[in-house]
Order: C-alpha cells, then sequence, then structure tokens
C-alpha cells in the first residue's frame, strides 16, 4: 500500500481550516496557520477552486468554502445509515407528539444534524439537516457527551459559550447534568439553546451497544415541559421508545436506552 500523500493532507487542512471559521482567509492567513509556503498555499487553493471546493472572493482575492462541497456533504445525509434507519421512526415521534424531531450524530465536538422532521402543524420553520448544534445546550448533544467512550477527556477542550442565560457554561455544571442523563438514560434541555424552546433526547446505540447518535423533540417549553419545569413523561417515554426502535434497526439487542 502507498503512503500518506503530502499534498492530500495539505488540502484537508486547508478545508479545516476554512471551515473553522465564518469570514474569508486570505493565501498569506492560510500559509501562516498551517507554517506552510505561500506559493504551496497558493497552488493548492488553485487546485481546490478548480474542482469547486472552494470559491475565491473576486473583490479581496480571499477564499473560502465552496458549493460543490455543500453538495458532498447532502449527498453523505442521505447516505447516512443512522438517517436512512431512522426515518420512518422520527416521522411517526413527530406525529405522536406533534414536535419537531431531529437525529443527531456526533461531529467534532458539536452535533451534525442529519434529519429534521417539521412539527406537523403549518407554523413557519427552517429545514435544520447539516446544521451543527452545540453539544453542551441541547438534549442531542448532552446524550452524545454523556455516552462518549472517551469519557470525560472528551469535554476537556470542549468550548461552552452562553447560548442563553440557562446555557451551562462551566466544566463542573456539565459535568453534573451528565452524570445525571447517564444515570436516567435521557436528556433535556430547558431554554438553553434558545430561549423558550425546550428538548427531550434519548441514545442510539448500534449492534455493539455504542451510542452512535441520538434522537429528540423540541418545541415551546410550555408545551414540552409541566409547570415545574420537567419535561412530561409522556413525550420522554415517546422519544425513548423511538430510540430504542431505531437502536433495533441498528442491531442492538440490549436492555440499555
Amino acid at each position: 500500500m502507498p503512503g500518506r500523500i503530502q499534498s492530500v493532507e495539505r488540502a484537508a487542512a486547508i478545508l479545516r481550516l476554512l471551515a473553522a471559521g465564518p469570514r474569508r482567509l486570505g493565501v498569506g492567513e492560510v500559509a501562516r496557520a498551517l507554517r506552510l509556503p505561500k506559493g504551496t498555499v497558493h497552488g493548492i487553493l488553485q487546485a481546490l477552486q478548480h474542482v469547486g471546493f472552494v470559491e475565491q472572493d473576486r473583490a479581496g482575492g480571499q477564499y473560502r468554502l465552496g458549493a460543490t462541497l455543500l453538495h458532498l456533504g447532502t449527498s453523505y445525509l442521505d447516505a447516512n445509515e443512522l438517517r436512512t434507519r431512522a426515518l420512518n421512526r422520527a416521522d411517526a415521534l413527530a406525529s405522536r407528539t406533534r414536535e419537531s424531531v431531529r437525529i443527531g450524530a456526533p461531529h467534532e465536538g458539536q452535533v451534525l444534524v442529519v434529519h429534521h422532521v417539521f412539527r406537523p402543524d403549518d407554523s413557519l420553520q427552517v429545514l435544520e439537516v447539516g446544521a451543527l448544534l452545540p453539544a453542551h445546550a441541547c438534549a442531542l448533544g448532552k446524550v452524545l457527551l454523556a455516552f462518549d467512550l472517551r469519557g470525560a477527556p472528551a469535554l476537556d477542550e470542549l468550548p461552552l459559550p452562553g447560548c442563553t442565560p440557562r446555557t451551562h457554561t462551566t466544566p463542573a455544571a456539565l459535568t453534573a447534568d451528565l452524570d445525571r442523563v447517564r444515570a436516567r438514560g435521557w436528556a433535556t434541555d430547558v431554554g438553553e439553546l434558545v430561549d423558550g424552546e425546550a428538548g427531550v433526547a434519548a441514545p442510539v446505540r448500534d449492534h455493539r451497544g455504542v451510542v452512535v447518535g441520538a434522537v429528540g423533540l423540541s418545541g415551546a417549553v410550555e408545551r414540552v415541559c409541566a409547570p415545574d419545569g420537567a419535561p412530561h413523561a409522556a413525550l420522554v417515554s415517546a422519544v425513548r421508545d423511538s430510540a430504542r426502535a431505531i437502536s433495533r434497526t441498528l442491531g442492538f439487542t440490549g436492555l440499555r436506552g
């Protein structure tokens, strides 16, 4: 087998750098960040631009990710086994609970939304497939963090920005919440990601028993939660039933979850 191809590794590093922030970057900025010669970076960027993986701003000459990558990402999501196996169950959960349903998978410390079912009413909603959510601020993410096989080390470098005044922004607070998630087998967030919105999520396991994703619902706090702030038991049961059903389609036969 041939060894690693340096130019491919450098191209991948450039794409990751461009994906890490919202602003465009020039050749010099990329070169400094990756400690590469400007000529090398310029050549790779030109090649990436040719195939549509990056786009260059005509005014300033800076680069950003290109539309071709979006199409590739969509193709990945369509082929994702978790999404494929969860489609029918997610639709059924949304119909049963009358709330929005999302399927999430872990992605570099965040939650990648691989499937999203709209709340079954006539309200204006935005499709979130492909969106990245902060793991510490939503029920889906708490499930993935709580059952991460790496345990505590997974939290060491996790940023904890405050999305709302209710978001956990300290490791101690988040760790205590994740302990509760592991103990009861499901997670909730109440106004931690979006003011006035609450969510409930449960783990999806594969044939090994490993948590590979999460399924959850979200909606207005007054619909999802009782007056004491706890989510309605019927919604929690519905989410856990859905998670167990999806897990069975992935080959999980255990009793956890």
